[in-house]
């Protein structure tokens, strides 16, 4: 009872306090402190309206309550995919980021990658990573505009009835610079210290972290399943409302339970881009500066080539299109 009570005046605190951060375990509706078949029961009753539909039953984050959220609480009870996840909330627009468990890796063009490596994803090298955590999707349009007010996204509403869909996609049109602006403003909004991955730290949650499989992709050697690129959008017409971008979180997760890391939209990194080097590293940064800064993970412009865990991409810091935008780290 003393427990409970104590529990409770913490949450209270917290609510006084106006807190914007509020920490959860992903997947666990009824809260017991465990993600098993009475969650699974808990998100079916709130798909077929038995139940009022809450925030924590939208695992995937999408703004639904779906069979994707049944199919994503029962990945998280198989230990499929993480379950540590905390939930941000800035002028009434929430994300989620996902704890990485740290550890060492082989990065680089390792040998799932085939013939599609090219010669700056080698050599493949040991590099050591302490934990952090890593956004569970892109940075959507509706989480920018919440923050900076303004949405610079080619792929915006055109009518009124699509425009909460859009507002789901990727942000794009943002340079690594703009980046940077959007992340000292919502550091202001929460008092929290958000930053661009670094390229290890990107490379290491696409692969899946200490649950990798050791896929091509970001959680399948199927580029289909995973990832948003040329050959898969719906529409190859220029103008059409599916081309382009993607709402996030539409194809299956990684290991990690992260979407889209293959395609969708370029994800800018924090480094300069450099050659990589056969030693070992701990943590590491790439250069203090350099000519152009890293971003990964392929797009809906490009080929599956590009959506490989180990491609690396890099230009200049002020350069925007409209298939790249960005994740947080923390």
């Amino acid at each position: 009872m003393k427990k409970s009570y104590l529990k409770t005046m913490a949450l209270v605190a917290c609510l006084l306090l106006g807190l914007s951060a509020t920490a959860q375990v992903q997947g666990d509706l009824t809260g017991d402190g465990n993600v098993d078949i009475a969650d699974v029961n808990a998100v079916i009753n709130m798909m077929l309206g038995k139940t009022a539909q809450t925030a924590a039953g939208d695992v995937t984050g999408d703004n639904n309550v779906d069979i994707a959220d049944v199919n994503a609480v029962i990945n998280i009870m198989l230990g499929k995919t993480s379950q540590e996840v905390q939930t941000f909330t800035v002028n009434g627009v929430s994300f989620k980021m996902v704890a990485v468990e740290g550890g060492t890796f082989s990065m680089g063009a390792t040998e799932e990658q085939g013939s599609d490596a090219y010669g700056d994803e080698k050599p493949v090298h040991q590099v050591t990573l302490s934990s952090y955590s890593i956004g569970q999707t892109e940075v959507t349009q509706e989480l920018w505009q919440a923050v900076m007010g303004t949405n610079p996204s080619y792929f915006q509403a055109s009518t009124a009835a699509d425009y909460g869909t859009n507002l789901q996609r990727p942000v794009e049109q943002v340079s690594w610079n703009d980046c940077h602006t959007f992340i000292t403003k919502l550091n202001e909004l929460t008092g929290k210290t958000f930053r661009l991955p670094t390229e290890a730290e990107w490379e290491y949650a696409a692969r899946g972290g200490n649950k990798s499989q050791g896929y091509k992709y970001a959680g399948s050697n199927n580029v289909g399943d995973v990832a948003w690129y040329i050959a898969n959008i719906p529409s190859q017409t220029s103008g059409d409302s599916g081309y382009g971008t993607q709402t996030i979180a539409t194809k299956a997760p990684n290991e990690l339970g992260l979407y889209d890391m293959s395609g969708n939209v370029w994800e800018w990194c924090q480094d300069w881009y450099d050659y990589y080097s056969s030693d070992a590293q701990t943590n590491p940064t790439g250069p203090s500066i350099g000519a152009t800064v890293m971003f990964r993970g392929g797009s809906w412009q490009h080929g599956f080539q590009s959506c490989r865990v180990s491609m690396r991409n890099h230009c200049g810091e002020m350069v925007t299109d409209n298939y790249i935008g960005f994740r947080l780290a923390l």
